[in-house]
């Protein structure tokens, strides 16, 4: 199979990056990544425009880390409360993902993150304080405090004297009806064969 190099204008997940000169099979190159313009050939006037490529990622390179920085400094100071509801027991209906805690930071902090960079090894099922680790950016890590907590308010427990209420807490006894087998069957009479 016939290979070409090419070199990347933008980067291609499981190829490499932009301004990366890889070699491809010559239909692949063909008919996907130049149309798209995704690539271009490599050339002698290309290989001029690669530096031009290079210097551009890596301006961009230092600025999403810059920004990434930024932002890590900001949610370390942070701490997301996100409400979920609970049974009487107290315990939770459904659990929390990646992607609840992506919407919470969006609504509470009018943060945008994708959920992906939200890392967690399983969701949260239980209430109180966790520390969630965010992968800003290959070099840039932080822990996110999320507080979790139940929506639904507590029990009321009522403190009464027993004779308060007439019939408060005793149970029923009395009768509603007969019951369905106690009840008189109704009888049809039978139909006769027709001969």
């Amino acid at each position: 199979m016939a290979k070409v190099e090419v070199i990347l204008i933008e980067n291609v997940v499981g190829l490499g990056g932009e301004s990366d000169q890889v070699k491809v099979a010559a239909g692949y190159a063909r008919n996907f990544l130049l149309p798209k313009r995704l690539a271009i050939p490599l050339s002698g006037a290309n290989k001029r425009r690669l530096e031009a490529l290079r210097q551009r990622r890596a301006e961009r390179e230092a600025h999403e880390f810059n920004a990434m920085s930024e932002l890590a400094k900001s949610l370390s100071k942070l701490t997301a409360v996100i409400s979920v509801k609970t049974g009487d027991d107290g315990k939770m209906f459904g659990s929390v993902t990646a992607g609840s805690i992506a919407d919470q930071l969006r609504t509470q902090f009018e943060i945008a993150l994708e959920k992906k960079k939200i890392h967690l090894p399983e969701a949260i099922r239980t209430l109180g304080d966790h520390d969630v680790e965010l992968r800003l950016h290959p070099e840039v890590r932080v822990n996110l405090k999320v507080k979790v907590q139940s929506s639904n308010p507590p029990p009321a427990v009522e403190a009464s004297p027993k004779g308060d209420q007439e019939g408060g807490d005793r149970p029923r006894t009395e009768k509603r009806g007969p019951r369905r087998s106690d009840a008189p069957r109704k009888t049809e009479p039978k139909a006769e064969k027709a001969k």
